[in-house]
């Protein structure tokens, strides 16, 4: 069963380290998230929430974050961030 407060973690945790460091986990792009996919993801929550993020990007599910992403302020998803 999906905890809805990992949905809204998505568009408030950062990424704390490398090219993406400070971007918003919502806000990574497809190709990032999908290297972390062949490669491994972490071990650690960052690594569940980087994983829930790919699933929502790869079957095209990035829209549900919209209403989350306005309540926190952020603008809307550009189509190939």
């Amino acid at each position: 069963m999906m905890d809805p407060t990992q949905l809204q973690r998505l568009v408030t945790v950062t990424m704390p380290y490398g090219k993406y460091k400070g971007r918003v986990l919502a806000d990574l792009p497809g190709n990032y998230l999908h290297w972390f996919a062949r490669e491994g993801f972490p071990r650690n929550d960052l690594g569940r929430l980087l994983a829930l993020m790919h699933e929502i990007d790869h079957n095209g599910l990035s829209q549900l974050l919209e209403p989350l992403r306005a309540a926190a302020g952020l603008p809307p998803r550009a189509q190939d961030v």
